[in-house]
């Protein structure tokens, strides 16, 4: 009876993404051996995520209010708005600490073989915070992916009849890293977003 019981959990770890069945037979017996209040604690959090979690209706980011606390943070310069794919985005760019406006998730990229057309993003979301709000400046913070230049690149033609200044993030070469070991694609965009010194 027990076989069954750590079968199924080690069945259901499997369904996340990035765990196969070893990692989640380690999981499954790290869980066992847990206290019954730690193991409680993980299957709580996961509850309250599912029943309390929905998305800001001004961003789209996750929270368990109806706008979510960068939304209502009135410290935050509201002439900005960083375009991300997903929330797990934001959590990224926030923890540079460079970045102070406001933020809208796509949930999603452009990839027409995929089924994920513009109409299924939250574009239209977008453009109406660009008419509605006093925005100056879109940045386009996509991943640096053929879906994501093609999300960059459509956002850009869509916010083309406002008088906003429509941005794209610098990439290229990591701190740290060697030249010699840059592909093509990587040092060829680390040249274009070159800046003066």
């Amino acid at each position: 009876m027990a076989q069954g019981i750590i079968e199924n959990l080690i069945n259901e770890l499997t369904k996340l993404p990035g765990i196969g069945r070893k990692t989640a037979q380690r999981l499954a017996f790290f869980i066992l051996t847990m206290s019954e209040e730690s193991a409680k604690g993980i299957a709580n959090a996961i509850n309250d995520v599912k029943e309390k979690a929905r998305f800001c209706r001004r961003c789209f980011n996750i929270t368990d209010t109806e706008v979510c606390s960068i939304c209502s943070d009135e410290s935050r310069d509201k002439t900005k708005i960083c375009i991300v794919e997903e929330p797990s985005n934001i959590l990224v760019v926030e923890r540079s600490k460079t970045f102070n406006g406001l933020y809208h998730v796509l949930l999603g990229s452009i990839s027409p073989i995929d089924g994920m057309t513009p109409d299924r993003l939250k574009i239209s979301e977008l453009v109406e915070r660009v008419r509605g709000d006093s925005v100056a400046e879109v940045i386009l913070a996509t991943n640096p992916n053929t879906k994501g230049e093609m999300t960059a690149q459509y956002i850009k033609d869509v916010l083309k009849p406002f008088t906003v200044k429509v941005t794209r993030i610098a990439y290229g070469l990591p701190i740290g890293s060697d030249i010699e070991f840059a592909d093509e694609v990587t040092l060829s965009k680390a040249l274009e977003g070159r800046r003066e010194m």
